[in-house]
């Protein structure tokens, strides 16, 4: 293999640009891995999509089967926002552009790996064109110096919590509540979301598959009827895939905030 660096080159496409950024290896009493990421710059007003892209766009996909000594990859999403998709609704993605943390799992902990990547993702300014990159990284696991900008994306990744749990205390943030209520002939999701007194928060949910489009939750009165310190959105039960049931699906809720993120599962009733 090629000696390993901290980055490969960028791969550029219209109006956007990629690349594989290397980091340490992480040990713990658990597990061993390759920190790595995947870097997206983006040209001013442009947007890339989340794993789940809101009303509108299509999330990035990924291809490492060309890795060597690589046993598994595993694609990491920090904190995303919402944005006007041009079309009436609301996508979920970021702006400018991001670094997809990545753990990357060692066939042989004792030699370096090459991760090899092609990527197909999609970026959005007026119109959305899609974009691709063939990436390759050699990974020692000793690089030095790391990219800081890795570092601060593995600081937003939502932290995973349980309903009605702290998962956040420094944050504050917390998934207090999901329940389910109909409003005329229409059955809605109300979710209750713990926050700080005047810290903005979003929330985006997603279905048990990939199949499941839901809409995007919309605060409620922008949340000045709900209880003292929780947010309230709401959003209609739509999007199922035919066949699909409700009734015992399990939704993940991410809740995000200027400085916090966390993700947490809510099985219906």
């Amino acid at each position: 293999m090629a000696r390993a660096q901290d980055a490969s080159a960028w791969q550029r496409d219209l109006h956007a640009g990629a690349r594989l950024v290397g980091g340490e290896v992480h040990t713990s009493a658990a597990a061993t891995w390759l920190r790595a990421g995947i870097e997206i710059q983006l040209d001013p007003g442009w947007k890339t999509y989340w794993r789940y892209p809101g009303d509108s766009g299509m999330p990035p996909t990924f291809d490492f089967s060309g890795s060597k000594n690589v046993k598994t990859v595993t694609v990491q999403w920090p904190a995303p926002e919402r944005f006007p998709d041009g079309a009436g609704g609301h996508s979920i993605g970021y702006m400018g552009g991001v670094v997809l943390p990545l753990r990357v799992v060692a066939q042989d902990a004792a030699k370096p790996s090459l991760l090899d990547l092609k990527l197909n993702y999609a970026v959005c300014g007026n119109l959305c064109v899609p974009a691709q990159a063939e990436l390759d990284l050699v990974l020692s696991g000793k690089v030095v110096v790391e990219d800081p900008s890795l570092v601060a994306a593995e600081a937003r990744i939502p932290r995973r919590g349980l309903l009605g749990a702290v998962a956040d205390p420094d944050g504050g943030l917390t998934v207090r509540s999901v329940h389910r209520e109909t409003d005329g002939a229409v059955e809605r999701i109300v979710v209750d979301v713990g926050a700080p007194a005047g810290v903005p928060v979003d929330l985006f949910v997603e279905g048990p598959t990939p199949e499941w489009a839901l809409p995007l939750p919309e605060p409620v009165g922008g949340n000045g009827n709900a209880a003292p310190g929780l947010r309230r959105f709401t959003f209609a039960l739509d999007g199922l895939p035919p066949g699909a049931r409700a009734a015992g699906a399990t939704l993940t809720f991410t809740a995000v905030s200027p400085t916090a993120a966390i993700e947490v599962k809510a099985h219906l009733d």
